[in-house]
């Protein structure tokens, strides 16, 4: 049973290492950036939605007013 000893001298290192702490976090908070900005777009795409089509018929008029109809 000499496998053991370097399995539990690995096990101790790997639960006592860091090294992995920065990529979960910075992940972490990644996911919750990109979480809360997809609820804020969903909440607010009634509104984009307004802004939108206000912004579509205001071109639509300015195209309308400097090409008249002869």
């Amino acid at each position: 049973m000499g496998w053991e000893a370097p399995m539990r001298e690995q096990f101790y290192r790997f639960c006592s290492e860091e090294r992995g702490q920065d990529l979960i976090e910075y992940t972490l908070l990644l996911a919750f950036i990109a979480l809360a900005g997809f609820g804020f777009m969903a909440m607010g795409r009634e509104q984009m939605q307004g802004i939108a089509a206000a912004g579509s018929n205001r071109l639509a008029e300015a195209n309308a007013a400097a090409n008249p109809a002869y």
